[in-house]
């Protein structure tokens, strides 16, 4: 790879973390060409130097490198596989690097697709989160070896602190996966715990700093939990977010007969708090479930949303009117909550069927008035 200035640089996604991941390869000296869907979300990196381009093969037919942050599977579909899209946008020898959290299989389909092309593709999703993407210290997960990532490196490293190989493509999703599903047990483990807190009418905070001091304690306890106790519900990663990344493991896991109990149950929280009008709010906003009625509308949930009649789709899994999941399918029919089908029966939910615990008119177990 040429040096800093010029090497050209484009980035397609610049949203709550898109955007600051972006800012720190454009401050380390890189020509950076940004797109977004909305590009009013990549005004600040235009004002600072970086070029717009109005679709993601403009952005990508110059560049040396493209960097994809989007949504959801089938975002990233869209933008690489296409007929307009990167991959046949890229020229020759280009490396196309995806941060998102997608479909394992998905990966390897575009690192197959562009070894076909002549170029370079990896699955690179990473952790860390607004903080870490705004501090440029996020871990970044890679489905391909040390030698295949050398020429990106000084890239990776303007934004990464922490580099993991797995060596082989989709295997960085899957790592992304497990330390996702352990993420939202973590937070169901002190939601849970903070819900016990105040019903035996003992101090939140002094509960947290106990955790903390044993092995009771997580990151996601550390750093999300004192936010659920201020009643700060900020996304700096939305709900609706890590549902995908859990409805993608639970697909996983089914298409290999393994049964993740924790995850079913993080999934069907995290689910419900979607429905009911969280599913843009931060994470931490999972403590809500266990609010009473008055308190979660305050904080803009409504449990009525889950009597809705389901969306016209029949899925069960976004009473926000999106099913929010990131099937990959290849136009044979609904795919929700991750599935990468080639088709296969519908399956909602990561495996649960429709009107299996969670759905319409069943309220979660946790909501204080139920």
């Amino acid at each position: 790879m040429s040096n800093t200035h010029s090497t050209k640089v484009a980035f397609i996604g610049t949203g709550i973390m898109g955007a600051a991941i972006a800012g720190h390869i454009l401050d380390a000296g890189y020509a950076l060409t940004v797109n977004n869907r909305s590009k009013e979300k990549a005004e600040g990196l235009l004002a600072r130097g970086a070029t717009w381009a109005e679709t993601p093969a403009e952005a990508a037919k110059d560049a040396d490198v493209v960097f994809t942050m989007v949504g959801y599977p089938t975002d990233v579909e869209e933008v690489y596989l296409a007929s307009d899209g990167v991959l046949r946008a890229a020229k020759k020898g280009a490396y196309l690097i995806d941060l998102t959290t997608s479909s394992p299989q998905l990966a390897r389909d575009i690192h197959d697709a562009a070894e076909v092309a002549d170029v370079h593709a990896f699955d690179c999703p990473v952790t860390g989160g607004q903080a870490g993407a705004e501090a440029g210290t996020l871990t970044l997960i890679l489905g391909a070896g040390e030698k295949d990532a050398e020429p990106v490196l000084p890239i990776l490293q303007t934004f990464g602190k922490k580099l993991f190989y797995f060596d082989e493509p989709g295997a960085g999703q899957t790592a992304k996966l497990c330390n996702q599903v352990s993420l939202a047990s973590c937070m169901v483990g002190y939601a849970d715990a903070l819900a016990l807190a105040e019903q035996g009418h003992l101090d939140a905070h002094k509960v947290l700093d106990l955790m903390a001091s044993g092995t009771g304690g997580s990151g996601a306890s550390a750093s999300l939990a004192p936010k659920s106790l201020d009643g700060d519900y900020k996304p700096g990663f939305m709900a609706e977010h890590l549902r995908k990344d859990v409805a993608l493991a639970l697909r996983s896991a089914q298409d290999a007969e393994l049964a993740l109990p924790g995850a079913e149950t993080a999934f069907a929280l995290f689910d419900t708090l979607c429905q009911i009008g969280g599913s843009r709010m931060g994470t931490q906003a999972l403590t809500l479930l266990y609010a009473e009625e008055g308190d979660a509308a305050a904080a803009g949930l409504d449990w009525s949303l889950l009597d809705a009649e389901p969306a016209e789709d029949g899925c069960c899994c976004g009473g926000d009117g999106e099913c929010g999941c990131g099937g990959h399918g290849h136009e044979d029919g609904h795919e929700c909550c991750g599935g990468h089908g080639h088709g296969d029966d519908h399956e909602c939910c990561g495996g649960h069927g429709h009107g299996e615990g969670h759905g319409s008119g069943e309220h979660c177990c946790c909501h204080g008035e139920a």
